[in-house]
């Protein structure tokens, strides 16, 4: 093998594939970076088995070959390498040499052929999507995942097209957020992507027109964004029918401004962090809302004006759940829908109807 690069295109493929890659593993093969050189360029691919992300890097290409090199290591000598082009050039004794203007290392490398191959996926089923839409949609559903491994399916996302419209349902048992957007499509389907797959893909998606490409199979799915292909394990089993869980009326109902909230809930939540709920108290009555949260170090007390329509009610939530849901929200007016003070929330936009999140308050000892 024997390849010529300029240093940012490395470092960006690099950068790339290490996503898919966990570091130390039973499998040595497995904390390498596969490099394969061919007409159009290099090909460099990272997996841990679950998740594998492989990409295009543009290169002159001299000799043709395939290797596996330690991940870490490579990398870490690329992006400390001279800002010129860098010659990686196979030697003896599984030997390569990379060489850059006066730098030159010689490093051990593997055998490529017990490196994983790319699940193959078919084109069984799939959808197109903007690469910007994709990118919000998982900002605003995937940070209410379940971390624990409890309930395995709910560490992912549902995916779920009906009727040209694309559900995106997240819920961990404490809160749920739905995202729905119409999308072309003329097939109904329902799947549940990991959301540790699309965290990575999330970091890879761009705020471009471009389209990215989903396509999926009964165990795998592949998202192709311009030259990459990240592939994923689908999580196996049945979701949890989040429609029964989003309450159909309420007896109160506020809207107020969003950044105005989030300040208030940002500064009460100061006093109560030094306990495990992040616990703070909302008093709604007519278009007056105080917010407080007591500690050991002391209480604090915030007042702002909404407008509301219904009972008073006094009710108790986790500050974070709160703040995680007002950092997505599109509008600057938003509204908030509540039966009793042990009964879920609902908090969505004033204007526009794409999107639910579901908050369960927490009991207040009176």
């Amino acid at each position: 093998m024997h390849f010529r690069c300029e240093k940012k295109d490395l470092v960006e493929g690099i950068s790339t594939v290490q996503k898919a890659i966990q570091g130390k593993s039973t499998m040595q093969v497995l904390e390498g970076i596969y490099i394969e050189t061919t007409s159009e360029g290099l090909i460099l691919r990272g997996t841990d088995i679950d998740l594998s992300i492989e990409t295009k890097v543009p290169a002159t290409v001299v000799e043709d070959g395939t290797i596996v090199i330690d991940s870490k290591l490579f990398g870490e000598i690329v992006r400390k390498l001279p800002n010129s082009e860098v010659d990686v050039l196979t030697t003896e004794n599984n030997t390569i040499t990379v060489t850059c203007e006066n730098s030159v290392f010689n490093l051990l490398f593997l055998n490529a052929d017990d490196f994983p191959d790319l699940p193959e996926i078919g084109r069984e089923s799939g959808v197109e999507i903007r690469e910007s839409l994709l990118k919000n949609l998982i900002t605003a559903t995937n940070f209410a995942v379940a971390l624990d491994e409890a309930r395995p399916i709910l560490m992912g996302v549902l995916f779920e097209v009906k009727n040209s419209v694309l559900n995106m349902v997240a819920l961990d048992g404490y809160r749920l957020a739905l995202r729905t957007e119409n999308l072309d499509s003329v097939d109904d389907f329902s799947v549940v992507i990991p959301g540790k797959t699309l965290n990575e893909v999330n970091k890879i998606l761009s705020d471009s027109t471009e389209n990215v490409s989903i396509s999926f199979n009964d165990n795998h799915i592949m998202f192709r964004i311009k030259d990459t292909k990240i592939v994923s394990r689908l999580l196996s089993g049945d979701f949890i029918k989040y429609e029964s869980i989003l309450p159909s009326d309420y007896r109160l109902s506020f809207t107020t401004s969003k950044a105005v909230l989030h300040d208030s809930i940002e500064r009460a939540s100061l006093m109560s962090k030094d306990g495990t709920s992040n616990l703070i108290k909302m008093n709604i009555d007519g278009g007056r809302m105080v917010i407080t949260s007591n500690s050991q170090f002391g209480k604090v007390r915030e007042e702002l004006s909404i407008t509301s329509k219904g009972e008073p009610i006094e009710i108790a939530f986790n500050s974070r759940y709160l703040i995680d849901v007002l950092k997505v929200i599109e509008e600057d007016e938003i509204m908030f829908e509540m039966t009793s003070s042990v009964s879920p929330c609902i908090i969505k936009n004033r204007i526009k109807d794409n999107c639910k999140y579901l908050v369960l308050p927490v009991r207040i000892a009176r």
